[in-house]
């Protein structure tokens, strides 16, 4: 590999897994002010989140940039991991560790936001159905053919009237 991609990638790998740490501290804190329904603070992180995401993409543009700058060197270019392969040897072991880390720390800020989402749409689902509660008075509604009727005029949780 030409010596002038290994600072390239190095420079790269390092500036992802700063961003990386961020997010997944902002992902903790996100999930700690879920639990904690602090939504007025829920709002303050997205200025964070935005930055965060800026930087992400500049990686991303960058990432693309190295891989082209391969294919016109006729180098492996479908892959950092394979760019990597073709680097000197004393390089290629700490590159292939910082793409490892990179790689896991990934899946680990994948899985941490799948956990934040899913806990979102439970809490989603949990209000819908207090305010079904709500607004049928407690009362369940038939679901299927004609059964009883049910009285949801009034209802007991707003107008004490039951």
């Amino acid at each position: 590999m030409a010596t002038n991609f290994e600072p390239d990638i190095a420079s790269l790998l390092t500036e992802l897994s700063s961003i990386q740490t961020e997010l997944l501290a902002l992902l903790d804190e996100k999930r700690r002010l879920l639990i904690e329904k602090r939504a007025d603070e829920l709002g303050e992180l997205e200025t964070r989140e935005r930055d965060l995401i800026g930087r992400l993409q500049t990686c991303h543009d960058r990432r693309g940039q190295l891989l082209a700058q391969a294919e016109e060197a006729e180098l492996p270019c479908d892959s950092l991991r394979s760019l990597v392969a073709t680097a000197d040897q004393p390089n290629r072991g700490e590159l292939r560790s910082q793409i490892d880390k990179v790689a896991s720390d990934g899946r680990i800020l994948q899985h941490k936001s799948l956990a934040n989402w899913v806990f979102v749409q439970r809490w989603l689902i949990h209000l819908s159905q207090l305010l079904e509660i709500i607004a049928t008075g407690g009362q369940l509604q038939p679901t299927y053919g004609k059964g009883t009727e049910t009285n949801a005029s009034g209802g007991a949780l707003v107008d004490q009237a039951a």
